[in-house]
């Protein structure tokens, strides 16, 4: 297991004040130092905000207060940064200039919430996913953009987090591979949340005292772990290949819904300081069983829209044909807000047009964390 991320929240005010960056970078390369010591790799450590439609004034303010967070953020060494969430649908264009213009930049618009779909929001996400896909010929520049549906505050994984309150981190961990272990280990469907249960506990309670110890000597609050399972561009811990240790087929068979279900319930059981989704995360592009089993055709959206209804996040890192329309971006993410609002739950969707791609044919993105796959069709 490894740490995917070491997140850290925080209230912008404005002026821009250099020596409070400066603070926050070096209590996330402070807690990556406590995590190293203890044995634990860390991918990443990232800032988030509270939502940027907060300290808006105009266009231009805010393209250029965002280019100035990129500039200070790389002279620390921060990863990434997280300028959260808008609910106002007319600023929604606006995402494509800042993310046009920085590297580092995540930023998010939330469509549904518990009772109701705002279809002006999705329409103009729809828009705005289609338009940041022009920015690169690969179309990645999707990867640092999501649709939200029912998710609060406070998490650690990006795009989804963003911050309300005090000063606060939260951590998120990279994990298929206990999955994989559990797995091998049970072999069986009746034995495997027993076992994964086991598995997790041992290593999130260390996790959990790493970060409650940084919390009480730093002075900032600790969020929690966002327990959910996050997968791997290793073939030997892939999310999809733990599926199939359990003998009901390869992932995309009959069999793959219940063992999500097996996978969130459990994880939602576990007995830490939680935050976040807690569920199972299926990002195509991010795991290689996932993005081996695509190009094997073992399963298509409405697949995938099935498992996230008793899973994680949502439709996430999903490579789509360069000419996808603005009207089927749109439809798409009313079945996922249509599936988070009749469960109740929070979901995602990071959708990846591809310029010039068509259906089956291959992605070729030159990214240490995405296995390449097919074009899905839609």
């Amino acid at each position: 297991m490894k740490i995917r991320t070491i997140t850290a929240g925080f209230h912008l005010e404005l002026p821009l004040d250099e020596g409070r960056i400066s603070r926050i970078a070096e209590f996330v390369h402070s807690a990556r130092r406590a995590f190293e010591e203890r044995g634990y790799p860390v991918q990443t450590v990232r800032v988030t905000t509270q939502p940027w439609e907060e300290y808006f004034t105009s266009k231009a303010q805010i393209v250029s207060l965002v280019r100035e967070l990129e500039d200070l953020f790389k002279t620390y060494a921060v990863d990434y940064f997280n300028v959260g969430t808008t609910r106002n649908p007319r600023l929604i264009p606006i995402i494509y200039d800042l993310i046009q213009d920085t590297s580092k930049l995540f930023c998010t618009v939330p469509i549904a919430d518990h009772t109701r779909i705002d279809h002006e929001a999705a329409k103009r996400t729809a828009a705005v996913m289609k338009r940041l896909s022009t920015i690169r010929p690969d179309g990645f520049s999707n990867l640092r953009f999501a649709a939200l549906f029912n998710s609060g505050p406070g998490g650690a994984f990006f795009p989804a987090a963003y911050h309300r309150g005090p000063e606060s981190f939260a951590i998120g961990t990279e994990n298929s591979d206990l999955v994989l272990k559990a797995f091998s280990q049970a072999r069986d469907i009746e034995r495997a949340g027993r076992v994964l249960n086991k598995i997790l506990m041992e290593e999130f309670n260390k996790i959990e005292e790493i970060a409650s110890h940084i919390s009480e000597s730093q002075g900032i609050p600790f969020e929690g772990i966002d327990v959910s399972i996050a997968p791997s561009v290793q073939p030997d811990e892939s999310i999809a290949f733990a599926f199939e240790e359990l003998g009901l087929g390869k992932f995309g068979d009959v069999g793959t819904l219940a063992i999500a279900k097996i996978i969130t319930d459990t994880i939602r059981d576990l007995e830490v300081s939680k935050c976040g989704y807690c569920g199972l995360m299926l990002p195509i592009l991010e795991d290689y069983g996932l993005a081996m089993r695509n190009i094997d055709g073992a399963f298509n959206l409405t697949d995938l829209l099935l498992y996230s209804s008793v899973c994680g996040t949502g439709l996430d890192t999903i490579p789509l044909p360069g000419d996808t329309s603005e009207e089927k971006l749109y439809a798409l993410l009313l079945d996922i807000a249509s599936i988070s609002i009749k469960l109740d739950k929070p979901l995602s969707a990071r959708l990846m047009p591809v310029p010039g791609k068509r259906p089956g044919e291959m992605t070729d993105y030159d990214f240490e964390y995405f296995a390449n796959t097919k074009i899905m069709n839609i």
